[in-house]
């Protein structure tokens, strides 16, 4: 199930996405999932209904449209509306505005080369965070620091967290887990090298890109999102820089999502950015940078310096 965050020239509602082929569903058979709780089954199962995202690519916003719901599904169990809403005369906006934190992890994917899943991976996860004022939405601008000379995007799958969770175990996750979606760790790399705190490097306005929508698991759905089994890519204005699968990854995203829990409580609504592939670049003003995972879908930020 896909679920939007956007708005119309409104303020900011949530909707169920159907893209193009889809055949009209009733709102009011869908729940999305509440804290603590697990998206059902349901009679009819959106997942045959809505077919996967186009492979991410700089074909723009895709086709569709949005059944309107009531409320934040991060929240309370939404409610339909019965209004629906064309894709393209929607504005989407981050998925989710953390309440609390970002939590970042750096050095999880393996050397391209090959080799053991585990080989030169560190004892422990590299683990860094970003303020909630560091996430955009798509087509919201990537504003380049002054203070900086080499900025780099970061295509990677981003897990949003549902319900209260510390010291969990990786058979846990998915209790505590809402869903996916997609982001772009934007990094000033220069205040990286040079600073031995990550804050300025990784912290500062609009480093943060998600979208383009969350991707919450249906149990028994037809098509099941694998966070273990997913191709991620990024495209600079148009050509591939990065493409690499999460089976590429030194740990499984449930690992990661129970050892942040053993360094803070995770909070509804909490994002944890689960580390880039190999491929990462400089960002130029002028330039648009689009981030996508297969099975959830892609968008893009323009790049500009104030």
């Amino acid at each position: 199930m896909k679920i939007a965050r956007f708005s119309t020239g409104d303020e900011p509602r949530y909707g169920i996405v159907e893209l193009s082929g889809a055949s009209p569903t009733d709102p009011a058979s869908f729940q999305a999932a509440s804290p603590g709780s697990t998206p059902p089954a349901t009679g009819t199962d959106i997942a045959t209904a809505i077919p996967e995202p186009p492979v991410p690519g700089p074909a723009g916003q895709p086709q569709g449209h949005i059944l309107v719901l009531k409320g934040d599904p991060l929240f309370t169990p939404p409610q339909a509306t019965g209004e629906v809403v064309d894709l393209a005369e929607a504005r989407l906006l981050s998925p989710v505005i953390p309440r609390s934190k970002v939590v970042g992890f750096a050095g999880t994917y393996v050397d391209p080369a090959g080799g053991d899943r585990r080989e030169g991976a560190p004892d422990e996860p590299v683990v860094f965070l970003k303020p909630n004022t560091a996430v955009i939405g798509p087509d919201a601008p990537i504003v380049l620091p002054r203070w900086s000379t080499e900025v780099h995007y970061e295509a990677e799958l981003a897990v949003v967290i549902k319900s209260l969770a510390k010291d969990i175990t990786p058979e846990r996750v998915d209790d505590v887990v809402l869903g996916y979606t997609v982001a772009n760790d934007v990094s000033a790399r220069d205040r990286q090298r040079a600073e031995p705190q990550w804050v300025r490097g990784k912290a500062f306005d609009t480093s943060c890109p998600l979208g383009p929508w969350l991707e919450i698991p249906e149990p028994g759905g037809a098509v099941a999102f694998n966070p273990d089994d997913a191709v991620v890519r990024a495209y600079l204005d148009g050509h591939l820089v990065q493409e690499a699968s999460t089976r590429e990854m030194t740990r499984p995203v449930a690992e990661l999502v129970a050892y942040a829990s053993t360094i803070f409580t995770l909070l509804p609504g909490d994002v944890i950015l689960t580390g880039t592939p190999v491929g990462a670049g400089e960002l130029r003003p002028g330039q648009r940078i689009e981030v996508g995972v297969e099975g959830i879908g892609a968008f893009s930020n323009p790049v500009v310096r104030r």
